[in-house]
């Protein structure tokens, strides 16, 4: 249906009677002009979007300039208006409303996850300077949804996941029911569409005996209210197709199975009648256990309020009811846009609804995280979590995300707090890091200034906030432990050329290097040597002549060459993944060989990356802490390692064949073998087999354990077979 202009102005003047209609009208106007000759992909003129977001907006009850933003709300994305003549035609508020729904069309970028979250960045950012430029971007959501037939069919299906996944919950956390309802089950429509339709031939189906059902139970529960002496709205309705998809999918239930279809709505005038109607109710009917909720006394982060039970009702059907005033009705069903009043020269912004704090959480975290794969996951995260609630020593009411941890409880009050702490007293009782948050409990926060965050906080943390300022910390950390390293390399090395560092920086030969170098400042050309990113050999050859670099680097060339070469190739295909997020070389460790599903450890090493370790490596107790870095194994593709098993057997003829076979049959490849045999008719047999991972090993173990006359199979650390004595891992870590 194509709406009017005299329409529209006639709904603006229903709830604001001194609205400037002519604003609206040259808006209307200017708008119809720049998109003339513009058609949508039905075929329709352009300008019938606009004049729909419009009403959208009306429907919202928002002020003015929201509206005339509505009608200009793609003039600069898709025409050639330019914000500028946007501002002297209309002003700077309108202006930035329009700016802040415009995307970012005409910047290139890398992928459609990079594109889709810098739009939304955007979109936040403008939202914390004025909240009316969300609401205006739902309402141009809204009628994009409702036509998005015309689009081809991967459009529909990004689109409609995007709103399913960002725009229906963020209308959720603003409170506005009636949006969530429908973007939901549009959005349904077009991922599930035969889900979709089949709900819908279920529900007309049952149309004629749910409307019965529906006027029997309204019957009955007004003449109840009436008789105490109750003045009291009573409706009911058939459930949105999604929630029903929902408990279908949650369940593992059919449409059949399914018995509170339908909802019914008590509003009154008092929060007292509120508990009073709950009573008669729960005197009618037989509640149901566990499904009583009272969001008066303990309202959601949206500001909803409402009582909600569901009780057998009549014919021993279940039914859900919801008691709540005319005023909380009103907030549950408007949200963010029913605490707007229109107050004539008064901007409509953040200051006006600071009881929405989500809202400005969600803008704190945001600006910490540059990934934007990264950000759009912590958005839904964020927009879908479901809230509990918790108290701070003083009483103060506190609400987070389900599966929080003490961690995210501490970085609300602070981020030192949440760096420096130690654990946790709830209800009096203490708990570690790890306690998960339950509603109602008190939280007290133990500090220790010898506390840190460590990787395995980031494990715990299930809110965007703390994981930010933890990884935020320890990236800095790292970052100080490799400049500290890279410095002692390069003093080190710089010293046997009788080369003095602090001399360097002071004739400005560092700022020199670091232009050289093709690096940012100092600190990143100490880091890119801490991380072995760059070898000192890099820095010296711009400093000292090459006939005099060469001069005691020969007698290392050889193996240290080779063992640059080695690393270097086999650097992509290892399956490490190094936690700083740098990109380093990284080697495994000749002393303990680790094996996929062992937990390692990696250690900065001098000039060499990144040497993994097995966490219980001799060499690693003995290492200096301060060249730690957290690693892990990739998901997939490591390459098979090679591992030394040492077999005590007996020294008999066709022993060493069925070993060999044993190992075979465990699907593993043996590359060298070395025999020795002792007095007394025993042998020692040490291979050196390739193996998968930590399990792979157990398999071939327990194979060769189990031919007739082997004593003993046993993983052997140290240098696999036939590397010569001076190979042994002394230093490794240095």
């Amino acid at each position: 249906m194509t709406i009017k202009l005299n329409d529209l102005v006639e709904k603006v003047q229903s709830y604001y009677p001194a609205a400037d209609v002519e604003l609206i009208r040259k808006a209307y106007d200017f708008s119809a002009r720049v998109h003339t000759g513009q058609k949508r992909l039905s075929g329709e003129p352009y300008l019938i979007h606009p004049m729909a977001v419009a009403e959208i907006i009306a429907d919202l009850k928002l002020d003015v300039p929201s509206l005339v933003a509505g009608l200009l709300h793609d003039t600069v994305e898709d025409t050639l208006t330019t914000l500028d003549e946007l501002k002297a035609m209309f002003g700077r508020e309108i202006a930035l409303l329009v700016d802040g729904v415009t995307k970012l069309s005409r910047v290139n970028f890398i992928s459609r996850e990079e594109k889709q979250a810098e739009n939304f960045r955007k979109m936040l950012l403008a939202m914390g300077k004025d909240v009316r430029v969300i609401l205006i971007k739902l309402a141009d959501r809204v009628h994009n949804m409702r036509t998005l037939d015309h689009m081809p069919m991967e459009k529909q299906i990004l689109t409609a996941q995007e709103t399913l996944d960002i725009y229906a919950p963020l209308s959720h956390r603003l409170g506005i029911a009636w949006v969530k309802s429908e973007l939901e089950d549009l959005a349904l429509k077009y991922l599930h569409p035969e889900v979709y339709y089949q709900l819908k031939r279920n529900v007309a189906k049952r149309k004629s005996d749910r409307e019965k059902y529906i006027e029997e139970v309204i019957s009955i529960i007004s003449k109840k209210l009436e008789a105490e002496g109750i003045d009291a709205e009573v409706t009911g309705r058939p459930k949105h197709f999604y929630g029903i998809y929902q408990k279908m999918e949650s369940q593992n239930l059919l449409y059949d199975q399914i018995y509170d279809l339908v909802a019914f709505r008590i509003l009154v005038d008092t929060s007292r009648e509120c508990y009073e109607a709950l009573g008669i109710i729960h005197a009618q009917w037989r509640p149901i256990p566990g499904r009583f909720k009272d969001y008066i006394a303990l309202p959601k982060p949206n500001l909803y309020q409402s009582l909600h039970t569901s009780v057998i009702g009549p014919h021993g059907e279940r039914i859900e009811i919801q008691i709540r005033t005319q005023e909380m009705h009103r907030v549950a069903e408007e949200g963010i846009a029913a605490h707007w009043r229109y107050k004539e020269g008064e901007d409509f912004r953040m200051s006006d609804i600071q009881r929405f704090a989500w809202l400005r959480q969600l803008l704190e975290w945001q600006e910490n995280l540059q990934d934007p794969q990264e950000f759009l996951h912590s958005l839904k995260e964020d927009l879908f979590a479901t809230e509990l609630y918790v108290f701070t020593p003083k009483g103060d009411l506190l609400n987070f995300p389900k599966g929080s941890t003490v961690i995210d409880f501490a970085y609300r009050i602070h981020s030192e707090v949440g760096h420096h702490c130690s654990g946790a007293r709830i209800n009096g009782q203490l708990v570690s890091l790890k306690y998960i948050l339950r509603s109602g409990d008190t939280v007290e926060i133990i500090t220790t200034q010898q506390q840190a965050p460590s990787r395995d906080w980031l494990k715990w943390a299930k809110t965007p906030r703390a994981k930010s300022k933890i990884r935020n910390l320890l990236k800095l950390q790292q970052r100080e432990r490799s400049v500290a390293l890279g410095r002692e390399i390069l003093e080190g090395d710089l010293h046997r050329h009788q080369l003095d560092y602090v001399t360097l920086g002071r004739e400005g030969k560092i700022d020199w290097l670091v232009k050289e170098l093709g690096m940012k400042d100092e600190e990143s050309l100490l880091a890119a040597l801490g991380y072995g990113r760059i070898t000192t050999r890099h820095v010296l050859a711009k400093l000292v002549a090459p006939e005099k670099l060469d001069v005691g680097a020969k007698k290392a060339e050889g193996s240290l060459k080779s063992l640059f070469r080695m690393v270097t190739q086999q650097k992509r295909g290892l399956g490490i993944r190094v936690k700083s997020g740098e990109d380093v070389m990284v080697r495994f460790a000749l002393c303990c060989h680790p094996l996929p599903g062992e937990h390692i450890i990696g250690f900065i090493t001098r000039g060499r990356g990144v040497t993994v370790h097995t966490v219980g490596c001799p060499t690693v107790m003995e290492s200096d802490p301060h060249r730690k870095i957290e690693v892990s194994w990739e998901e997939s593709g490591q390459p098979p390692r090679p591992v030394k098993i040492e077999v005590t057997c007996v020294d008999q003829p066709g022993l060493l064949a069925a070993i060999s076979a044993a190992i075979t049959s465990a699907e593993a490849n043996i590359a060298r073998a070395q025999i020795r045999t002792f007095s007394g008719q025993k042998a020692l047999n040490t291979f050196e087999v390739m193996i998968k991972n930590s399990q792979h090993l157990k398999d071939v173990l327990q194979n060769i354990s189990k031919v007739k006359g082997v004593y003993k199979a046993v993983r052997a650390r140290g240098r696999t077979v036939g590397r010569a004595d001076r190979d042994q891992t002394r230093g490794e870590l240095h």
